[in-house]
């Protein structure tokens, strides 16, 4: 379920785009993550880093877009929500104790005792490096391709991706040893 509702904002947007434009869309992105967060506080009672932050971004490129009149604000959005996202995870090999992927890991999988630290270290390396290619893809596509390209490699292309890199490195882990948590979906026959 907490997989879906992350979706929608992006559902929204996309609907919105094809429906009335990129100026609608970013209006009902914005309120889409508002609702977004008051869901999260209503269920989980706070609000999950990741969605603060992308709901902020949101909020500032989506002012900027619908004040200036220029689409190019809510495009960069994307491409700044992954560089930071990318340095989070760098800066995770120094700050805490373990590698942010293994934090994002644990709460699909039990045992992770049998995967040596240089495993997640190398794990982590990789979404460094997505989430750093990704946001200079993002603008590659913002500024050579047409509007619509880039709302489908935002709405598709970015949620696809990072699902096969987290459905690889998850299949992968298992494959040496880690343990799907017995609470989980994927653990259950």
């Amino acid at each position: 379920m907490q997989s879906l509702l992350e979706l929608a904002p992006i559902a929204v947007f996309v609907v919105a785009y094809l429906l009335r434009g990129v100026y609608v869309a970013t209006a009902a992105l914005m309120i889409a993550m508002a609702l977004l967060l008051i869901v999260d506080l209503i269920r989980l009672r706070r609000i999950p880093t990741m969605h603060a932050l992308s709901a902020a971004l949101v909020f500032v490129f989506g002012a900027a877009t619908l004040y200036f009149h220029n689409a190019r604000f809510i495009q960069w959005k994307l491409t700044v929500f992954c560089w930071l996202a990318s340095l989070a995870f760098l800066l995770s090999f120094w700050i805490g104790r373990r590698p942010l992927v293994q934090n994002l890991l644990a709460q699909v999988l039990e045992t992770m005792e049998s995967v040596p630290a240089r495993l997640w270290r190398w794990l982590n390396w990789q979404w460094v490096a997505f989430y750093g290619a990704f946001g200079a893809a993002n603008l590659l596509i913002a500024y050579h391709a047409s509007e619509r390209t880039w709302v489908y490699f935002k709405g598709i292309g970015f949620t696809v991706c990072n699902l096969l890199l987290l459905a690889g490195q998850f299949f992968w882990l298992l494959q040496r040893g880690a343990q799907p948590r017995a609470d989980t979906p994927s653990a259950k026959p």
